[in-house]
């Protein structure tokens, strides 16, 4: 057969590679609504992806060894093959996620088991042209050395500009579903002109190209578990409304609930950590009329409520956007009662010098609070964010039967604030209970040691025991930006 200009390889080898590395990013944020985004669902993605690659690599190298008509066809039927499971990467993964999820194993093996089912085929089949594009370009120049290096090149520009496309443009503007629907398309048109060059093209080969496209379309018309697909998390909204007339809401970001609203108590919280942060606000507070700023926002009930009591002077600095605008939408939160930064916290708080009597923590990803929020360095600058008589409040996650989180979060708030202490429900959690709690960091104590608000219905929340917490603050590790290992530690198991 004739030869193929180098520039054409050249360019299917960088579609491919782009169109890959799309897949790739969208992986995560695909997995976020069933195991949430976390350094485990990226570690996960990171090393399915690279496994399907380097297989199908190999896999690659044993077509290359056949006759370049012969080895274009079967790369052709590869990309068929990538187009089809990209396009059902959606559908695989909403049918693996119950049976694998609730398979009881370790969360880490959870993840990994969906991203397997969802996208090991994927990759795999992405990774099978390189090798053989690779040796249809030596076979047909003349200069090998720069045929070589063009088509690596080329790779590696592909991965950079499918990476930048996936994050900065595909998925803030299409969403994860037409994302995948578009890479389906390119690999079609990838193993059309792959079959052309190698004269092989039938009616089995355009069957399987209208398949792949018509699976896309397919998942396309499926409901999707998200309301909103922003830049950052996948949102949905909940009905909790025990009367249609009187709606209580609540707001997932990707797989957990991050608040619950009703129209018409705007006061009454409805989460234990939203009942214990505005109580324990109010009772610290130097005096009635406090500012305060709010690290993440979510459904915004808490600002809600302190601008429903009248208070002027609240902030909130909540990263994304699109979670502002359906609070606004959905939750019945007026954007003009507070102050809204849309940026993130630490970088919000370091650019100003404004100082607050309240500053609350509530910002997650999946169970752990984000490593750049809990390390000293960044306590520090929440102390210098303080008035005088000021309070650092946050909400932590962590299990009964380790409480190596909380205790390395108090260890490390002590190294900044003289008075630290864990307020929980006033009661004995069960063995492995995942508890929520609320941190209480300044220069006093609370005034009491307990207090009984509706969460919705009433409850006593009380204040571990010092002794107690100086057991747990014992065993924890002071965390840093150098070394805050804090997903680990909210996994972690005595």
């Amino acid at each position: 057969m004739r030869a193929t200009p180098l520039w054409l390889l050249v360019l299917v080898q960088a579609a491919v590679s782009a169109a890959s590395l799309v897949v790739e990013i969208v992986a995560g944020r695909m997995l976020a609504p069933y195991v949430g985004m976390s350094l485990y669902t990226w570690t996960a993605v990171i090393a399915v992806v690279l496994a399907g690659f380097s297989a199908g690599h190999w896999w690659g190298g044993v077509l290359a060894e056949r006759p370049l008509r012969r080895a274009l066809a079967a790369t052709g039927w590869a990309l068929l093959g990538a187009a089809v499971t990209t396009a059902l990467a959606g559908q695989a993964l909403r049918l693996a996620a119950g049976p694998v999820l609730a398979g009881g194993t370790s969360p880490v093996w959870g993840i990994t088991g969906l991203t397997v089912a969802a996208f090991f085929l994927p990759s795999f089949f992405a990774g099978v042209p390189a090798p053989v594009l690779t040796k249809a370009a030596l076979d047909g120049s003349g200069r090998q050395g720069q045929a070589l290096g063009a088509m690596f090149a080329s790779g590696a520009v592909g991965a950079i500009a499918g990476t930048l496309l996936a994050g900065f443009v595909f998925i803030s503007w299409l969403g994860s579903i037409v994302t995948l629907a578009v890479v389906t398309a390119v690999y079609v048109a990838g193993a059309a002109l792959c079959l052309w060059l190698a004269r092989r093209v039938s009616a089995a080969c355009v069957l399987g190209g209208i398949a792949a496209l018509l699976a896309a379309g397919q998942s396309l018309l499926a409901p999707g578990p998200c309301t909103v697909e922003s830049r950052y998390f996948c949102l949905a909204v909940q009905d909790f409304s025990a009367d249609p007339q009187s709606p209580v809401r609540a707001m997932v970001l990707d797989h957990l609930v991050h608040g619950i609203s009703a129209r018409d108590l705007p006061q009454v919280m409805f989460t234990d950590h939203g009942a214990m942060l505005d109580a324990l606000a109010r009772l610290r507070a130097p005096g009635r009329d406090f500012s305060s700023f709010f690290i993440g926002g979510g459904s915004y009930t808490l600002p809600r409520a302190f601008a429903d009591r009248g208070l002027t002077r609240v902030t909130v600095a909540e990263i994304d956007p699109a979670v502002t605008a359906l609070a606004a939408s959905d939750f019945w939160f007026d954007p003009d009662s507070a102050e809204v930064l849309h940026e993130d916290a630490r970088v919000a708080l370091a650019r100003r010098d404004t100082r607050y009597d309240v500053i609350v923590g509530d910002a997650f990803t999946d169970t752990a609070v984000p490593q750049h929020l809990v390390t000293r360095e960044f306590f520090d600058l929440v102390a210098a964010r303080l008035e005088p008589g000021g309070s650092y409040l946050m909400n932590v996650i962590d299990y009964s039967d380790s409480l190596a989180a909380v205790g390395s979060l108090v260890a490390t708030l002590r190294d900044v604030f003289p008075e630290v202490e864990i307020w929980a429900e006033a009661r004995r959690p069960e063995p492995g209970e995942r508890i929520v709690m609320v941190i209480a960091a300044g220069d006093r104590p609370t005034p009491g040691d307990s207090f009984a608000v509706p969460a919705p219905d009433r409850k006593r929340f009380a204040a571990l025991a010092p002794e107690f917490v100086d057991r747990i603050a014992a065993r924890g590790m002071v965390l840093t930006d150098d070394y805050a290992p804090i997903d680990r530690l909210v996994g972690a198991r005595d």
